[in-house]
């Protein structure tokens, strides 16, 4: 994903966006089944699920606190051992009045929960931030709501930005469509789409995280490489002269492969992110993913003031590891500018042998496993 190889974590305004968009799904929520409280939810089945229209409302609340419990205890290895339970006799109502408390609560432990913090949850990586879980408890609202008004005979359409938002950070795999709300419902086996095959089975995908001494790589997502293009910081929080353009064209290369349907969050761009203070130092990935000999190509920036200190060995090291335990990838591969000393000396560092010169373009270089 990114060119040739050349050259944070404080809070930022997008922990009040992701906020916002959940208390925004909770709001289209109540203004809907509000309108409802008076039918017999707990006869009736909600839409395509086994459950019924109570359940399922009770089964949106449990979420939204179960995701601000996560945020508020930050544990690493499973979820904080609680479940809520509604008192005998609520009626609908009162069903709706915890929807509505359980959701303040989730969109205030996102607005407190610092950018660097990752708790517990097992798709697919084992872990998510303050926008991971944003991401999905507005997914929990607007499809669960989905399925009680299909139960309930009612119609249902949440503004296009609060299906666009979970999308862009939990369904990097899926291709977007012109319509946001039937892309989100096709993606979690809700509906169909013209020229797409049915979804029968479905996981959202929170972002990978890889660990280093001093540094987490941190996935990309499609609207952090949008804001990246548009001349942001991507949802990051930079060292001075950070980021560097190799980083931004990265980025449109991922928003390009995203909207071709064809983007893999595994073999897409990484920030480099210190642990001593959560600012950005760089960015690194992959060309794409492995081709069918298991090759695939590497690269990297960082920003000037973090240069000469290690980073990018550290980081290259790191993420060829972790490439190369996988089964699909056999070898990774870089190619040098020939009067980049400094990126040869990085590859050389980390294990990969020169293979091949390209003319005046520069030098190849491998590392197998």
């Amino acid at each position: 994903m990114l060119p040739r190889m050349g050259t944070t974590g404080g809070k930022t305004d997008a922990d009040q966006t992701d906020a916002h968009q959940v208390e925004e799904a909770v709001a289209s929520c109540l203004a809907l089944l509000g309108t409802a409280t008076d039918r017999d939810w707990a006869g009736v089945k909600a839409g395509r699920l086994d459950w019924s229209c109570r359940l399922t409302a009770e089964h949106i609340a449990g979420d939204l606190i179960s995701y601000a419990g996560q945020l508020a205890g930050r544990p690493q290895h499973a979820y904080v051992p609680f479940d809520i339970t509604l008192d005998d006799g609520t009626d609908n109502s009162g069903v709706l009045d915890v929807i509505r408390t359980t959701g303040a609560l989730l969109a205030a432990a996102v607005r407190t929960t610092p950018r660097e913090v990752r708790a517990f949850h097992p798709y697919p990586f084992r872990s998510a931030n303050r926008e991971g879980f944003a991401a999905m408890g507005a997914a929990e609202v607007l499809l669960h709501t989905h399925d009680i008004a299909e139960g309930l005979g009612l119609t249902y359409e949440p503004a296009p930005e609060l299906s666009e938002f979970v999308l862009t950070r939990i369904f990097p795999h899926v291709r977007p469509g012109a319509d946001h709300w039937r892309t989100l419902l096709w993606a979690t086996g809700r509906g169909e789409l013209p020229g797409r095959a049915p979804v029968t089975e479905w996981r959202w995908r929170n972002n990978l995280v890889i660990p280093t001494e001093r540094l987490t790589l941190q996935g990309v997502n499609p609207a952090s490489a949008a804001d990246l293009v548009a001349g942001g910081e991507g949802g990051f929080e930079w060292i001075e002269g950070g980021p560097f353009q190799g980083t931004r064209d990265a980025a449109t290369f991922l928003r390009k492969a995203y909207e071709g349907g064809v983007h893999r969050p595994e073999f897409g761009v990484f920030t480099l992110v210190r642990r001593e203070d959560g600012r950005a130092v760089g960015g690194m990935g992959f060309h794409g993913v492995p081709d069918e000999e298991g090759r695939t190509e590497i690269g990297y920036d960082l920003a000037e003031g973090a240069r000469g200190q290690g980073y990018a060995t550290e980081a290259l090291r790191a993420l060829c590891d972790w490439a190369l335990a996988r089964d699909d990838v056999r070898t990774v591969f870089a190619t040098i500018d020939r009067d980049n000393l400094a990126s040869q000396a990085v590859v050389s560092r980390v294990g990969f042998k020169k293979v091949s010169e390209d003319g005046d373009e520069g030098f190849a270089y491998e590392l197998g496993r």
